[in-house]
């Protein structure tokens, strides 16, 4: 028998990609899992749709976040390596049995992803382009989706779409950080395990259809709580992580960045605006994550560095 993998589907009004969704995960070869399902207050019919697949079903009366949700799925969970699938990810028979092989032969690494293909509509037809193989960071601090098809191997960190964690990563760094709410919060989780020692890998051979609904087309339509969120994050993400050295280094390409973030914010995205008064008003609480982050932190920033390009 193989380790158990817990898999961590998320919903909230996903009703339409759902059936797609689930099928990929019954046809994995991978068979020693577990599915939980942790629904964040939909409206339409998600949890009902799940319901007689699903190990467990955990119903939120509100809308919690993506992060706080994964986290109580984590908290139940019995796999000792932790799959996540977003409900309008499709992976193909194989993604999880990869998965699970890369990071049994690849010790120190936390984390993995396969190959996620950018997908259109509700059936999750293919299409063309590669949505994700794993994130790259910036010196502006942007995370970005690594979009050249390639052999893989080490990358900074993996996008939660449909990322396999080992739970020993998980424990050690807590998971994600329910502040971030949802958007980024991979990226956080992915520094913060760096800054703790921990690796991530790409395995290309791993294959999964993405349809990714948000877009830097689609932002300016987007709810508003969606673009404070991403803002927000976005300064968080440094605030919590970034240490002296890289902000040094880094200054001139993150202040150009955020001066068009800022200017965003003043005109044509003022949605955004209530982002930098969260920061103000919980920045005792942001200096705390930090103070625990940088105490034990066991990579430097100059060995950071080569990542942030």
């Amino acid at each position: 028998m193989g380790r158990l993998v817990s898999v961590v589907l998320v919903t909230w009004n996903s009703a339409p990609y759902l059936r797609r969704c689930l099928e990929g995960l019954a046809g994995q070869t991978y068979r020693e899992t577990e599915l939980i399902v942790v629904d964040n207050a939909s409206s339409d019919d998600s949890a009902a749709i799940v319901a007689a697949h699903a190990t467990r079903v955990i119903r939120n009366d509100v809308n919690r976040g993506f992060s706080a949700a994964v986290n109580q799925a984590v908290a139940v969970a019995r796999g000792e390596y932790v799959q996540l699938v977003n409900p309008d990810c499709f992976l193909t028979p194989d993604y999880i049995a990869m998965l699970v092989d890369a990071l049994e032969r690849a010790p120190g690494f936390g984390s993995a992803t396969g190959k996620l293909v950018r997908a259109r509509g509700f059936a999750i037809e293919p299409a063309e382009g590669i949505d994700s193989m794993g994130m790259r960071m910036t010196r502006s601090g942007r995370h970005l989706d690594i979009e050249e098809d390639g052999a893989g191997g080490e990358v900074f960190g993996v996008s939660g779409a449909a990322a396999l964690y080992r739970m020993s990563f998980l424990r050690d760094t807590g998971g994600f950080d329910e502040d971030f709410f949802a958007y980024r919060e991979d990226a956080d989780l992915a520094w913060r395990g760096r800054l703790f020692g921990w690796r991530a890998l790409c395995e290309p051979r791993a294959v999964a259809y993405h349809v990714r609904r948000v877009t830097p087309e689609t932002r300016r339509a987007l709810p508003p709580e969606i673009n404070f969120h991403s803002v927000k994050n976005r300064f968080l993400l440094r605030l919590k992580n970034e240490g002296a050295y890289l902000a040094l280094r880094n200054a001139p390409f993150e202040l150009a960045r955020d001066l068009v973030v800022l200017g965003a914010a003043l005109t044509i995205e003022r949605t955004s605006l209530p982002a930098f008064a969260w920061l103000w008003r919980n920045r005792k609480r942001i200096a705390g994550k930090r103070r625990a982050i940088q105490s034990r932190r066991v990579v430097t920033d100059r060995e950071l560095a080569r990542w942030f390009r």
